[in-house]
This record gives C-alpha cells, sequence and structure tokens, in this order.
C-alpha cells in the first residue's frame, strides 16, 4: 500500500515523557497523515500507549512539541483534543457500564430533548450500518468484552474524528467480526480519516497498514512503508534480537493424561452453555477453541464458581471424582480450582493496589489470615516477581501502571499462590507483547509438567495448537468436537467451531 503525499496531520518533535523521574519516551519524532493507517507496534512498555494519549490529550508531554496542521497545540484534556476532530479508542473500556448503548453512543452529544426510544432507532441503524451486531437497548454491563468494544469503535466513528487511535481494537474480536472491523478501517481511510493502529497482531498490521512504526524502550527505532517489513523485522526491530520460529509450533509430544480431575456432563447456563460434556486430565494442558460466544468462557466459569448453572437440569461437575457445586469462587478455590480471566483490568486485579498487595490478597484468600504480614508479604511478592520475570520499579508499583504483560503476570502469581490442582487460563496473551507471550507459554508448559491439571481457552488458533495435548471445540453452548494436536489443522478446528 502507499500512503497519500499530503503534509501531516499531527506532527511529533522530539516528545519525552517521564513517571516518577523513569522515562516511558525519550525525544521521540513522529507523524500521522491524513488518509493512512499508520500501524505502532512495540512491546508492552515500550511506549505505544503513552505517545498516542499525549495525542489524545489523555496525558501532557514532559518536552517536545506537537502540531496539528502545521501550528503548534497541545490538549489539556481529551475533550479539547475531540473538539480538534482526534479520538483514542482505548484498549481498556471507557463505557459507562449503568448505561445503554444507545446512551453510551451519544453521551456527550444529546439534544436537549432525547427520547430513549428515538436515540435506541438511531444507535441500531448506525450499528448495522457498522455490521456491528450489539442491541442498543441493553447494558453496557451486560455485553462482552467483544461487543464492548464493538461499542467503543462505534462511538469513535460516530464523532467524526479526523484522527482516531485504536488501541488494541482487534484483541477481543472474532475472526468475522475482524473482516468488518477491516473494512470499516477501509471506508474511513478513504473518507481521509487518519488512523493510527496499536496492536500486538503483527499480522493485521503488516495487512492493513500504509506505514509502520515500531518503538523500543520509550526511543522510536524506525518508521518505514510496510511493504517494507515481514515478521522477522518487526520482530528484530520490537525487541533487539532474532525470537525463535518456535514460538508457535507443537513441540511434537503429547503428554501422557494422568488421573481424570475434572469431569463435566450435561451441564447447562441459561440459554449459553447447552448441555456440554468434557473431561480435564491432571498433566495435560486442554485446550478450549470457539468463537466469541460459543459459551466456552462461561462453561469455566460455571465449574469454577463465578457462574451458577441451572437449578433444575443444570447437568452434574465432578471434582475427583466427587461431585461439587460451588457458589463462589472461593469454594473452587478452596478445592482446588482457579480461574485466570480473560478481563484482567475489570476481573483480575486491584489497580490502585501494588504488585505486592495483590500477590498477597491471593494468598489470604486462601488462608483467611485476619492479620497482614507486610514482611510475608514482601518476601511472597519478591518470590513470585522473580519467578514469572514481572518487570516494574519496585514491588510498591501500583499494577495499573504496568505493561499489559507485567499485568497479566501479575493476575497469574496472585492465582498460582492458592496452590490450585487445576487452573484454567482464559485468553492468557491477550494483549501481550512477543515477548512477555514466550515467558507466559513456558510457564503454562511447565504446570502441566509438574502435573497439575490445565485448561487454556484462546481465540488464537496458533496458541491452541502449539500449547495443547488435545483439543476441544464448543459451539453454540456445549464441547462438538475433540482432536489430538498431531491431527488438529486450523483450517480443521475453524471448521468445526463455525459448522
Amino acid at each position: 500500500m502507499m500512503t497519500r503525499q499530503t503534509s501531516p496531520l499531527i506532527t511529533l518533535k522530539g516528545v519525552s515523557k517521564s513517571y516518577r523521574g523513569n522515562p516511558a519516551l525519550k525525544d521521540v519524532d513522529f507523524d500521522i497523515v491524513e488518509g493512512e493507517v499508520h500501524a505502532l507496534l512495540g512491546e508492552n512498555g515500550a511506549g505505544k500507549s503513552t505517545l498516542m494519549k499525549i495525542v489524545a490529550g489523555v496525558t501532557e508531554a514532559s518536552s517536545g512539541d506537537m502540531e496539528l496542521d502545521g501550528v503548534r497545540c497541545s490538549f489539556a484534556s481529551p475533550a479539547e483534543a475531540l473538539a480538534n476532530g482526534i479520538v483514542m479508542v482505548f484498549q481498556e473500556t471507557s463505557l459507562v457500564p449503568s448505561m445503554t448503548v444507545s446512551q453510551n453512543l451519544y453521551l456527550g452529544n444529546e439534544k436537549f430533548f432525547n427520547r430513549l426510544r428515538g436515540i435506541n432507532i438511531s444507535a441500531q441503524q448506525f450499528l448495522q450500518s457498522l455490521n456491528f451486531n450489539v442491541d442498543p437497548a441493553l447494558p453496557v454491563s451486560a455485553l462482552g468484552a467483544a461487543q464492548k468494544q464493538m461499542v467503543e469503535i462505534a462511538r469513535a466513528v460516530l464523532q467524526n474524528a479526523r484522527l482516531i487511535i485504536f488501541d488494541e481494537p482487534t484483541a477481543t474480536l472474532t475472526p468475522e467480526e475482524k473482516k468488518f472491523f477491516f473494512a470499516l478501517v477501509e471506508r474511513l481511510k478513504k473518507r481521509g480519516v487518519a488512523i493510527v493502529f496499536i496492536s500486538h497482531a503483527l499480522e493485521e498490521a503488516l495487512a492493513i497498514a500504509d506505514r509502520i512504526t515500531v518503538l523500543r524502550d520509550g526511543e522510536l527505532v524506525v518508521t518505514d512503508h510496510a511493504s517494507t517489513f515481514d515478521r522477522a523485522r518487526i520482530v528484530r526491530s520490537m525487541v533487539g534480537r532474532t525470537l525463535s520460529e518456535q514460538l508457535y509450533q507443537h513441540n511434537g509430544g503429547v503428554r501422557t493424561p494422568g488421573p481424570r480431575v475434572l469431569s463435566v456432563q450435561n451441564m447447562s447456563m441459561g440459554s449459553i452453555v447447552r448441555n456440554t460434556s468434557f473431561n480435564v486430565y491432571a498433566g495435560q494442558i486442554t485446550g478450549i477453541f470457539g468463537l466469541i460466544g460459543s459459551g466456552r468462557t462461561e462453561a469455566a466459569k460455571v465449574v469454577a464458581g463465578v457462574m451458577k448453572r441451572n437449578l433444575f437440569f443444570g447437568g452434574e461437575v465432578r471434582l475427583d471424582g466427587e461431585p461439587v457445586s460451588y457458589r463462589l469462587p472461593r469454594q473452587a478455590m478452596l478445592d482446588g480450582i482457579v480461574y485466570v480471566t480473560e478481563d484482567r483490568k475489570v476481573e483480575g486485579f486491584f489497580e490502585t493496589m501494588s504488585i505486592s498487595e495483590n500477590i498477597y490478597m491471593g494468598d489470604l484468600a486462601r488462608t483467611s489470615a485476619k492479620f497482614v504480614n507486610r514482611a510475608a508479604m514482601r518476601e511472597l511478592a519478591k518470590n513470585w516477581r522473580e519467578q514469572l520475570n514481572i518487570r516494574s520499579i519496585n514491588d510498591d508499583a501500583k499494577v495499573i501502571e504496568l505493561s499489559g504483560g507485567n499485568q497479566q503476570k501479575v493476575v497469574i502469581a496472585k492465582s498460582l499462590v492458592q496452590k490450585p490442582k487445576l487452573i484454567i487460563f482464559d485468553e492468557p496473551t491477550r494483549g501481550v507483547d512477543v515477548g512477555a507471550i514466550a515467558e507466559i507459554h513456558e510457564l503454562i508448559r511447565s504446570l502441566a509438567d509438574t502435573g497439575m491439571a490445565v485448561v487454556l481457552i484462546s481465540s488464537y488458533l496458533p496458541e491452541i495448537l502449539s500449547l495443547s495435548d488435545r483439543i476441544l471445540v464448543t459451539r453454540q453452548g456445549r464441547v462438538v468436537e475433540e482432536f489430538s494436536p498431531h491431527e488438529a489443522t486450523e483450517e480443521v478446528l475453524m471448521y468445526a467451531a463455525v459448522h
């Protein structure tokens, strides 16, 4: 693809940003041209989101200049940036959970007199024009992660922005939904809208971008036309080394199953989980693949006590041969079942607490200690930081200040400290950089090697294929197929998930 030859809409010159004296950006030059898709890539912590938050008025640069249409400017708030045609769709949703989809779409742009039915109809027509299947009358709290992302994207488009910054926009979308999103980006581009695409999905960046910029450790490494890049060049630029091509390849061996730890028979929950049955064995990684809405996450949450199965005809769950039914996650955790959520910010950690405090909260849930032992808390955190290579300034750093990959490691540490016999990972590498992906994959393999029963739920087929000892496919609320990693291919699994 070739970008339009025109003067930049936004130009950044020598932009730097520090937090508590620690540099997040160092003297970065960057420009954005109307009618182009500019992919911004880098590992977590590279400074991608920080750079774009400066453009979008979320934060201020410590030094450097920004120009809009060649005129020097700076935005004191996202509202000021929006008034100048700049909007950012954040990786973490900024929607109001208690309001409906339609109310969120028009929030801040309401007419003096509003009829709920009228804005629902308008929102329905607009969402359909984008091929987004979301009910505008539903409260946002009732939506899944993918649907929330659709509403965020729709709201940005509705605001007729000159520049839309997408931060991991496809992380929660199904393959079909991604097609609609990419088609939408092409339509916006033809209208002259500038797009910045922050993503860890390198193939998507290569397919959709006109130009690619790579950041590493807060510094700009390279900006060039997308046609000059391939995956290997991007990875080398991102991490300063060539990662093994074995990252998403199965090692060839399949672990021998140990005793059956979990047995689920005819489990049902509303209309989402329908008479599903499956088994999980010690010392194996059981991969579960299915499109969003197939009931895979909900089934896992029922097993872990996060959701309740139907009171009548809800089926049976057995742990080590004994029937179990949990009303609370803590009950499941005390029996050795831990669920690592797909939505780490909302469900995975306490964002204003430190790393130490978050990990210790996991231990407190297991031990029911009445007093906080600060020395024990720090020692526990130190051990898990070293085991999982959690990178931060210190143990007192708030989890919200960490990169996505390190946040995920904190969530995993908080779960592992509870000493489970069965651990369920739901999208463990979503929004995680390539370096952290390798570390999390190695951890998952090592847990199975020690005899733990591991369930891996993932929408990313290469991840399922590379890690699983057996693969279950879910569709319309039930497990419909089982494959060995030797017979499974991406095409076979996708066919089973959609037909």
